[in-house]
């Protein structure tokens, strides 16, 4: 899993979203380093923060789980996760566990 994180070093300019780029699998192997780096970018993330997921190969229990985390830890700081571009499985998985509900999609 590699991770490219398109905050700006130092302050973030609030009117643009924060974007992160996931790439290949998310599970059991990835989900510790990512839920990491996730949360030491929320520290200088804009008040959106967008997940690209179209590079996204494999997603496990523990992945979704890194995205629930990251959600419920950003919204106290004000922060929004939103997810952008899932593959067909991806969209699947979030649309079969109900998280498509409560985690949003930006275009």
């Amino acid at each position: 899993m590699t991770v490219i994180d398109t905050a700006p070093l130092g302050v973030a300019d609030q009117s643009r979203p924060t974007t992160v780029h996931l790439f290949g699998e998310i599970d059991i192997f990835t989900s510790a380093a990512l839920r990491r780096r996730l949360m030491s970018t929320l520290h200088s993330s804009t008040s959106l923060l967008i997940l690209d997921l179209s590079q996204v190969l494999f997603c496990d229990a523990c992945g979704l789980a890194v995205l629930i985390g990251i959600q419920r830890r950003a919204r106290p700081m004000g922060i929004t996760l939103a997810l952008t571009a899932p593959r067909p499985f991806m969209s699947r998985l979030l649309r079969i566990t109900g998280l498509d509900r409560s985690l949003p999609m930006v275009a």
